[in-house]
């Protein structure tokens, strides 16, 4: 059996970070985490060229392409009964939004807030399309991800500290990178692998 919790991987964790450890305790096994992301693969098959186009869109965004179609591709992939409500808001609001969202000085905080200005877009979706924009800043929060962290939905605060909880648990050592995969850096992995969890173990829930 490998270790289960934060107690055990987080035991050199430094400064602001120890009180951020109480509030999340990782359900799966940490032995379990590299084959959960690569099950992931296999539990959603036409997951690889969504996500594919999510990440370049990203890239796109982080170089200054701000349109409402980058933006919807990320969406698209993170959930599609959303991107209809997305078209609704006008090519200069969602241009400010992700200026903001993408600015050097824009902590995690202030990111969320100003995409979910954006009609259709809540932090789920907020996440998202951050994480495809900088995905070795950024995680996803659903409620996949928070099952599999003993955890519920919460505000944009809540997701500074799972933020930071995911970080250093990706900065561990204990998932790798996906080399072959979109976005290769271990904080996207560790998101798989927690989705996936919550996918053998939980309950289907819409968010």
């Amino acid at each position: 059996m490998g270790a289960k919790g934060p107690a055990i991987i987080f035991a050199r964790t430094q400064g602001s970070l120890e009180g951020i450890v109480a509030h999340f305790e990782l359900q799966p096994e940490v032995s379990r985490l590299q084959q959960l992301a690569e099950d992931y693969w296999t539990a959603n098959p036409g997951e690889f060229e969504l996500e594919k186009a999510a990440f370049e869109a990203g890239k796109k965004i982080r170089e200054g392409d701000f349109s409402v179609e980058n933006l919807a591709t990320i969406v698209k992939w993170k959930s599609a009964r959303v991107v209809h409500y997305l078209r609704e808001n006008s090519s200069e609001k969602v241009k400010q939004a992700l200026e903001r969202a993408t600015a050097p000085e824009a902590k995690a905080r202030d990111a969320i807030l100003s995409l979910v200005q954006l009609h259709g877009v809540g932090i789920p979706v907020a996440s998202a399309i951050l994480t495809a924009i900088f995905p070795e800043r950024y995680t996803i929060i659903d409620f996949r991800a928070l099952e599999a962290l003993g955890h519920g939905l919460q505000d944009a605060s809540f997701y500074e500290k799972y933020l930071a909880f995911c970080k250093n648990l990706a900065d561990s050592g204990v998932i790798q990178p996906q080399k072959d995969r979109p976005a290769a850096t271990a904080l996207r992995a560790l998101d798989r692998a927690l989705w996936q969890w919550s996918n053998e173990h939980g309950k289907d829930i819409l968010l």
